[in-house]
């Protein structure tokens, strides 16, 4: 399961950095895909390389954006966004390694980003790593139980590699809640509930 994100850096030279509080970083539904705010100490050059990055990766011109947002993190290595971006960028070109250093960077520098936890957990998943892949999924539902990308990966996850129909069939529940009109999702429910003659 692809997930669709845009992450939006905010601020400039003058913005004081990012402090975590108590609360879970938000993530909000913006046409199927999550924008995340991050308040953060950058200047105009990083903006600009940060912006033109993003529109290169909804483009799938993965090696040029991974170009631009490399440029970002050496300017600005405390920039969440652009490791989250990065990791994204190599996860999508089939970099596995990379995209899981740059995701655990991001993770590093702030341990409550849901969309760092639910693409470490895609990684996971590809390198054969369930297990893992699955704690992962689990750690961006902590910091936000309704983040429905999490929830789904998880149950797919739980459904075709870790054969647990119980965890799938709850999470695909708790998804569809989230997303009432996924008509997949439904199949997927109505397949799991078949198999368990319910």
């Amino acid at each position: 399961m692809a997930l669709a994100v845009g992450l939006t850096l905010v601020g400039c030279a003058g913005t004081p950095p990012v402090k975590h509080g108590p609360a879970p970083i938000v993530a909000q539904q913006q046409d199927g895909g999550f924008t995340i705010a991050e308040d953060a100490r950058a200047g105009a050059d990083v903006r600009a390389d940060f912006e033109s990055a993003v529109k290169l990766l909804e483009a799938k011109q993965y090696d040029q954006g991974i170009g631009l947002l490399l440029k970002a993190t050496q300017k600005a290595p405390n920039l969440v966004a652009a490791h989250v971006d990065l990791g994204i960028a190599y996860e999508r070109s089939g970099d596995l390694e990379k995209a899981q250093a740059s995701l655990e960077r991001a993770l590093a520098l702030d341990p409550r980003h849901v969309v760092a936890y639910n693409e470490l957990g895609m990684v996971l998943r590809r390198e054969g790593r369930f297990t893992d892949a699955r704690a992962e999924y689990g750690k961006a539902l902590a910091l936000a139980p309704d983040f429905h990308y999490a929830r789904l990966n998880l149950a797919i996850l739980c459904d075709l590699y870790l054969a647990d129909s119980k965890c799938a069939l709850e999470n695909y529940l708790a998804y569809q809640r989230l997303v009432p009109g996924d008509r997949q999702a439904a199949a997927w429910i109505n397949e799991l509930r078949s198999r368990a003659g319910q």
